[in-house]
């Protein structure tokens, strides 16, 4: 049987130029309307050079991992409540 999901993520990105910060938030909704975030963030040295897509860039992979490894926690819970046994998952 196929099936198609379909879940969506949203990005937020807040760049603060006089703290040299950008701040990402992930938000995933799954099909069944669950709902999960995230948030990552980048700090640019004052000497480096305000390249604001580099931060955008850093601070969303960094937002996305943190969901990602969320997804992975869940994952190994739901594994261990059907099977009754601990789950090896990693990443």
């Amino acid at each position: 049987m196929s099936a198609v999901r379909h879940w969506v993520v949203d990005i937020e990105i807040d760049e603060q130029d006089e703290e040299r910060v950008t701040r990402a938030e992930a938000r995933l909704r799954t099909h069944r309307e669950e709902q999960f975030s995230a948030r990552g963030t980048a700090y640019r040295h004052p000497q480096d050079r305000e390249v604001p897509q580099i931060g955008d860039e850093l601070a969303t992979a960094r937002a996305l991992s943190e969901l990602s490894h969320q997804l992975v926690v869940l994952a190994a819970e739901n594994i261990e409540q059907v099977t009754h046994r601990p789950s090896h998952l990693q990443g």
